[in-house]
């Protein structure tokens, strides 16, 4: 497909790349003459330097031959702008990056007065992220399908863990529960495990299992999965006003910490029912004084990659919360993997799953869709989850035992009228089914390409 993309900031980059990997014609739009060079030759796509919400700029982007325009500024308004000029111009389709919590009870009504496709909200999208890490404390990463009824949660397996030398065949009659380990990092080595594969020490294992089987299965481990009661945030952006209203509906105790005065008033406005505290959050003092050692979560979100890193640290060494720690620049991941922190977040790459999500299913009018789509182990492993609507498949009413499947593929769970299925080897996949799968072969835009 033909796609212009305006805004070469982290997102814009982001999705660049993986765009352009998947075969798509990219042309990019910004005003930074550096940042339009330094993208266009990285990635190898075309470049365009001006205002991405300008008719002449659009044209010379060729707006008129583009499917797509994906508008991802720092500015909501110049985003929705773009996509109302790109409607006009080239009759595409288009996405927005909308955050502002302004804007964020009005959305839908937003996106179908405009005529857009798509409004991606990344704050709220974070947010979602981390509240789902903070219900289940003991995960690395917390993802979901099937609007919320599968879980996918990557944990660490440590030496005194019931899954350390133990094979996967094993562990039903070990742990006793029905969940499968669909990924599995051993340093810098990724595998798609079958039931002779052996579990080690520091292996990172990726499962997948309902979420009514979640907290009995971590029990089982001794692992910590009850209920969090309260939580500390450093740093008062729009994921935290998101975020701190999740948590607080959920009847989490919400304490948020913000240097600018101003902006204080404003979270004690929109967030109420929060404790905010005007001070430097990286004070130690303060931070103790504020109940770090007692909180059983804690949330470094500045602005400013060091900091988060630097409290987050800090927190570990004075507490047992589950720690959440946001970090923009991908080029820390090895060094941030080592310090082992604990949940560290991209919010570009979230951003990125979700218009990815929409492209594929952009090529897949007819069919079996991409519904929802999450990059793990270094987007070295995606997992997709597939709505299946074609009577014609060549996977629909067979045994799952029957189909010929790639290589490094495992189809994870089912979802039949609610109904959340670990699938065997007898199981069927239906029509109206959504189906999760996990695979090292990146790309799948329908679920008959799992087949060989």
């Amino acid at each position: 497909m033909n796609i212009v993309i305006v805004g070469c900031g982290n997102v814009g980059k982001t999705l660049t790349e993986q765009l352009s990997r998947e075969g798509h014609n990219i042309v990019v739009i910004d005003t930074k003459p550096n940042l339009v060079t330094s993208v266009s030759n990285t990635y190898d796509v075309l470049g365009v330097v001006g205002n991405g919400a300008s008719y002449s700029v659009q044209k010379d982007a060729g707006i008129e031959d583009a499917d797509l325009l994906i508008a991802v500024a720092g500015s909501d308004e110049l985003n929705l702008l773009c996509c109302l000029i790109a409607k006009k111009a080239g009759n595409c389709q288009t996405i927005a990056r909308v955050g502002n919590p302004v804007y964020s009870k009005e959305t839908e009504f937003i996106r179908k007065e405009l005529g857009l496709s798509m409004i991606v909200n990344p704050e709220l999208a974070a947010a979602s992220e981390i509240a789902r890490l903070i219900k289940f404390p003991s995960a690395m990463e917390v993802d979901a399908f099937a609007k919320g009824k599968i879980e996918l949660m990557k944990l660490k397996i440590t030496a005194e863990s019931k899954l350390n030398h133990c094979s996967l065949k094993d562990i039903s009659m070990k742990i006793g529960d029905d969940i499968l380990i669909c990924a599995v990092q051993r340093g810098e080595e990724v595998f798609i495990p079958n039931g002779n594969f052996v579990l080690e020490e520091k292996d990172l294992i990726s499962i997948v299992t309902s979420s009514q089987r979640v907290l009995p299965f971590l029990k089982k481990l001794n692992l910590k999965g009850g209920r969090v009661k309260s939580t500390l945030i450093v740093g008062g952006g729009e994921t935290t006003i998101y975020l701190a209203t999740q948590l607080i509906s959920m009847g989490i105790q919400v304490k948020i910490i913000e240097m600018n005065r101003d902006r204080c008033e404003e979270l004690c406005e929109l967030v109420p029912k929060a404790s905010v505290i005007c001070g430097d959050g990286t004070d130690r003092d303060l931070l103790l004084e504020e109940g770090l050692e007692e909180v059983d979560s804690f949330v470094a979100w500045t602005n400013f990659d060091e900091e988060n890193i630097m409290i987050s640290l800090y927190a570990k060494s004075v507490t047992n919360a589950k720690i959440v720690a946001q970090v923009h620049r991908t080029n820390y991941d090895k060094i941030v993997e080592n310090l082992e922190i604990g949940s560290v977040m991209y919010p570009k790459n979230i951003t990125a799953e979700y218009i990815i999500r929409y492209v594929r299913a952009m090529q897949n009018s007819i069919g079996s869709n991409v519904e929802t789509l999450y990059r793990l182990i270094e987007n070295k492993v995606e997992a997709l989850e597939f709505i299946v609507r074609d009577d014609a498949s060549a996977i629909i009413d067979k045994p799952l035992q029957e189909l010929n499947l790639k290589n490094d593929l495992l189809i994870c769970g089912i979802n039949h009228n609610g109904n959340i299925i670990t699938p065997k080897g007898q199981d069927i996949i239906r029509k109206g089914d959504s189906v999760v799968v996990v695979t090292t072969t990146t790309g799948l835009r329908d679920l008959n390409d799992i087949l060989k």
